[in-house]
């Protein structure tokens, strides 16, 4: 299977880079934090064991294996927000589990703004590069929920086809709750943005009508 080739770095793919990771640093953030705000909690919990008259032991202990299992997944979140921010061309992943990234990544963000998200990508053959479909899907994501107001329903699909592997997005209105939250702080995501973004990391993209977007990932040799 052929591999991507040298990819741009036009001043049009970094201000979509830097769009995008605005855009995705709420979703980041709670990432970050689901795995500190139980330490502080048990922690309590342990003082309270540790100060009563008689200490039970294996209680504090069990207690003090929960805080390690959180701050280790703690540090994994670091590392996985780290990656985004400064990603590893060498780095390859299914489209099945870069899909699986982006959608637990923003499903809850969506959510909050009036969007069900979807996945029906079954397992592939082949590998991509991890950044290309960090980069590309997320960014078509938050493109199409900003040009289709709540609300939707949104579902990933994908096939294998000749020397890559296509996902559809495709956006489907809804009747359910229009959703209270909205991205704060910085600009929409632009079909220019995505298209700045997918000539950068070597994928395809195409609009078919107002509710399906379909990207291209080449695959990669591992």
């Amino acid at each position: 299977m052929p591999s991507t080739s040298i990819r741009s770095t036009s001043a049009g793919a970094e201000a979509a880079r830097y769009a995008l990771l605005r855009r995705l640093a709420p979703s980041m953030r709670h990432h970050l934090v689901v795995n500190l705000q139980p330490i502080g909690m048990i922690y309590e919990v342990m003082d309270r064991r540790l100060r009563a008259a008689e200490v039970d032991v294996p209680a504090v202990q069990q207690s003090a294996q929960k805080i390690q299992g959180f701050a280790r997944a703690a540090l994994d979140s670091c590392t996985d927000v780290v990656s985004w921010i400064a990603p590893d061309d060498r780095h390859l992943s299914t489209v099945h589990d870069g899909a699986k990234e982006c959608a637990s990544l923003l499903a809850s963000s969506l959510g909050f703004r009036g969007y069900g998200l979807r996945s029906e990508i079954d397992a592939l053959e082949g590998k991509v590069r991890r950044a290309a479909i960090r980069n590309v899907l997320s960014a078509s994501l938050l493109h199409a929920t900003d040009e289709l107001p709540p609300p939707a329903e949104i579902v990933l699909k994908a096939q294998a086809q000749g020397e890559g592997a296509w996902v559809d997005i495709e956006l489907r209105p809804g009747t359910g709750d229009k959703g209270f939250a909205h991205e704060a702080g910085y600009r929409q995501i632009s079909w220019s943005d995505v298209q700045a973004l997918a000539e950068a990391d070597g994928v395809e993209v195409m609009r078919e009508g107002a509710e399906r977007l379909r990207l291209m990932f080449p695959w990669v040799a591992a």
